[in-house]
């Protein structure tokens, strides 16, 4: 398999992109160790912001690293034929209080998908539902063109 092409995104096709997906995967380091989820967003063209709802238990992996303020990257891609399109955003992720909501971000958190990713086989008493915003320092998105060898 050789690579034909590879070409950056513009802005506006990374914009593009990320609104028409609504899954990822959402990275977080601490204290020099990975943890990486399947994520659901809704995406402002406008912020350039992505907006979350995780859902954790107490003694949850996950609430131990969302806990600790770490550095946060987004990965959103798809294949399509010959065609592999990425886009990865660097950035912070914050939970954002009740008090912080406006009609226009409630209406971003709509968009977000969270039962694709949040399903328990059992009851969970104590899930936290909480609300986050990913504000990116840095997004970029290529598009790979690869030649298939055909067998």
């Amino acid at each position: 398999m050789a690579t034909n092409s590879e070409v950056e995104m513009s802005d506006a096709e990374i914009d593009a992109f990320l609104s028409r997906h609504e899954t990822g995967v959402l990275s977080l380091a601490r204290e020099g160790r990975p943890y990486a989820i399947p994520i659901s967003y809704g995406f402002d063209t406008e912020s350039r912001d992505a907006f979350l709802r995780l859902v954790s238990t107490p003694d949850s992996e996950k609430r131990k690293f969302l806990g600790s303020n770490p550095r946060a990257r987004i990965v959103v891609y798809e294949e399509d034929g010959e065609a592999y399109d990425s886009v990865v955003g660097v950035g912070t992720l914050r939970r954002v209080d009740l008090d912080e909501l406006t009609p226009e971000t409630i209406a971003q958190y709509g968009e977000t998908r969270r039962p694709l990713f949040e399903i328990w086989a059992d009851g969970k008493p104590d899930l936290d539902i909480d609300l986050y915003r990913f504000v990116p320092d840095r997004l970029t998105g290529r598009t790979i063109v690869v030649e298939r060898d055909d067998e």
